[in-house]
């Protein structure tokens, strides 16, 4: 049988894990694809179907058949084959034999090291039904589940108990069993609307059957955006704007496969609680949609996606509103019982909290982060006293009823607890911005106090975990010490920060006190946030040879080695880079090979050349030039002017021999190319800059 038919398989199952389920659908998907790839079926376009209880891929114009295949097979070399009187050696035979043939019968390939025996093995392709079942069991063992179950007496495992095998290629059943399921030719509909067999009679009619009569919507794409436009236009009826949440949304569309959205509502003395924690009960335990005003408060709304099609939708929304309103209620008295103690009340209940054994409470570390965070304010322009009391309140929210019951209000409740208790408006903020950026691409804070608590409280925990020793190692980082490196980092960077970082190490190291006992923690500590930091420019495109140009002059502030990249950058796009690259490298070159040191200036009595008299005026009046530009710390107009000196330099190599025979000439020309290569310096090493 030739030609071409689309092809469906789907697994139906038990209800599915809802925030896997779209990774398993589109691993199926992949993995089925990728394995008629490998067994050379020709086909079209893949596609993906998941809802709660099944699992799909619809592959088009799938081929009836593997074509015909022809392969050489290689034996010995012809000098190897046959012996002094030209008859077959044992190599020779037992080739031929393994081939099926006599010795005569092989050919001989001519190849540029020498001429071999050879045999052309013909294969017949076979059909693609003899092939699937294969490409699918290989397909469903390589999803990514964690750990796979078992039901009933049946060895099969899988993330769920399947229930049926639906297996179509035209209008044909593949013929087999997969995970213990006999394939066969029929679905399921709707748990509670269509709960009969559905007979496909062709993969093409597979989602429009299970549309109608199964009502389900099998496409999770389609089912996503069938949601967002419900929710938008029932969050419109009441006036308000629904915030979608990105995997909330994916979460739903996991759970129903006949999406209908129900509207409810609560009372306006819970908006009384902080939004925060009234949101992350509608999302968390309930899986709700929340509404917002014009001006982005919270409105006493909610949208939750319900999987039935209801003749009474009342019903639903009464018992929605009866569920959310006790999780509201113990909001509410977290929050009234935790206003009974201010923040500062807290500190000493710090104590009882260990934050590493080695390093002590939460409250040592607490006065630590108070310290390190008034000695970064003062250098920032801020208020160091504000900063120390920030530092010193910062994780009293820990000890807090509502962040008990929810952890992700940590930071949050802070701020509104401090306003709640008359503290400065400014350090509210900064009980929040405390914990920014929580992750990769979050804000940074955005108040001085913000920025001088989250950089302490980076710091110290560097500092301190690779002072005891429990430095990172592969993907083993329990204190997370990389996020908190990258966060430290795009602080310094981003805000452009004064801060000398390796200064800030020290004041860290300080703080501890005896808890270090690694001799050499702040140059670890250095080297590994340079380390990030170079990673942090290679995602953001900047080249490695432009990163270790910059890193090779070692810049004390991550602010000015963010300023020199972008130099270095513009610098290595003009059309004398490459030539004055070169001859930095060589100027490196000629000095290491040096004996000594080259004299501190360059003598004018002793330049005998019109090139190197040349090179010298043009040095001089270059570092005249660059050196208001270098203070100011614009490095790329520096970069630009220097790079007018590529005809001279390029002269005084061509015509000047810099080991002169006599020493004090060579001297002179070593301390001429010192202070040339001095001036480039002052910004990068640009000899490091590849072609």
């Amino acid at each position: 049988m030739t030609g071409r038919d689309p092809m469906v398989l789907e697994i139906g199952t038990e209800e599915l894990p809802p925030t896997a389920l779209k990774g398993l659908g589109e691993a199926l998907a992949r993995e089925f694809a990728a394995g008629l790839d490998r067994a050379g079926l020709a086909h079209g376009a893949v596609a993906m179907f998941a809802t709660p209880r099944r699992l799909a891929v619809l592959v088009e114009d799938l081929e009836r058949r593997q074509p015909d295949r022809e392969s050489e097979r290689r034996g010995p070399a012809v000098k190897a084959a046959f012996d002094g009187d030209g008859m077959p050696t044992k190599a020779a035979q037992g080739f031929a034999r393994s081939c099926g043939v006599r010795v005569e019968d092989l050919a001989r390939v001519a190849t540029d090291k020498g001429e071999w025996l050879a045999y052309t093995v013909h294969e017949s392709g076979q059909d693609a039904a003899e092939l699937l079942p294969a490409i699918a069991a290989t397909a469903l063992d390589h999803l990514p589940i964690p750990k796979r179950m078992r039901w009933g007496d049946r060895s099969a495992e899988f993330v769920r108990p399947v229930h049926w095998v639906l297996f179509l290629h035209g209008t044909e059943v593949v013929p087999c069993r997969l995970l213990d399921t006999p394939a066969g030719n029929a679905t399921r509909g709707h748990r509670f609307h269509h709960p009969a067999a559905i007979t496909v009679d062709h993969p093409h009619r597979y989602r429009e059957l299970l549309r109608d009569p199964g009502r389900v919507m099998a496409d999770f794409d389609e089912r996503r955006d069938a949601i967002r436009h419900q929710v938008t236009q029932a969050a419109g009826a009441l006036g308000g704007r629904a915030e979608v949440d990105e995997a909330l949304l994916d979460e739903v569309t996991a759970l129903v496969e006949w999406p209908v959205a129900i509207t409810g509502g609560f009372e306006t003395r819970f908006l009384e609680v902080p939004h925060e924690a009234l949101i992350l009960t509608m999302k968390k335990n309930q899986k709700y949609f929340h509404l917002v005003d014009g001006d982005g408060r919270l409105l006493p709304h909610f949208i939750t996606i319900a999987n039935v099609d209801s003749p009474r939708p009342e019903v639903i929304k009464e018992g929605n509103e009866r569920v959310i309103r006790p999780r509201l209620t113990d909001a509410m008295f977290f929050w009234e019982q935790d206003g009974k103690k201010t923040l500062a009340a807290r500190v000493e209940s710090l104590k009882s909290v260990v934050f590493q054994q080695q390093l002590g409470s939460i409250h040592a570390k607490s006065l630590r982060v108070a310290e390190l965070a008034a000695a970064i304010a003062g250098a920032i322009g801020g208020d160091a006293q504000l900063a120390r009391r920030a530092g010193m309140l910062s994780r009293c929210d820990l000890m807090t009823e509502m962040v008990y019951e929810f952890p992700e209000m940590q930071g949050i409740m802070g701020r509104y607890q401090a306003l709640r208790d008359g503290e400065p408006a400014e350090l509210a903020t900064a009980m929040d911005e405390f914990y920014m950026p929580r992750f990769s691409g979050d804000r940074l804070p955005g108040t001085v106090t913000g920025r001088a608590v989250s950089l302490a409280e980076r710091l110290d925990t560097l500092v301190g975990i690779f002072g005891i020793g429990q430095r990172p190692t592969g993907d083993r980082d329990p204190f997370a010490l990389r996020r908190a490196a990258l966060g430290a980092l795009r602080i310094l960077r981003e805000e452009g920060l004064p801060l000398d970082l390796r200064g800030l190490l020290e004041q860290a190291r300080e703080g501890l006190g005896d808890n270090v006992t690694e001799a050499d923690t702040v140059d670890a500590v250095h080297a590994f946030m340079v380390e990030r930091l170079k990673g942090l420019y290679l995602e953001a495109g900047v080249g490695a040879d432009v990163f270790e140009a910059v890193a090779a002059v070692a810049p004390a502030r991550v602010a000015d080695f963010d300023a020199r990249i972008d130099a270095v950058s513009r610098f290595r796009t003009l059309p004398e880079a490459e030539a004055l690259a070169a001859a930095n490298k060589r100027i490196h070159n000629i000095l290491r090979k040096a004996e000594g040191t080259p004299p501190g200036h360059v003598d004018v009595g002793l330049l005998r050349d019109a090139a190197e008299r040349a090179l010298a005026a043009a040095t001089e009046d270059a570092a005249t030039t660059v050196a208001p530009l270098l203070e100011a710390g614009d490095y790329a107009t520096a970069l630009a002017r220097l790079a007018a000196l590529r005809d001279t330099v390029d002269t005084f190599f061509d015509e000047v021999m810099v080991m002169a025979d006599d020493p004090a000439v060579r001297n002179n020309r070593l301390a001429l190319l010192n202070r040339l290569g001095g001036l480039f310096l002052a910004t990068a090493d640009i000899s490091r800059l590849q072609n």
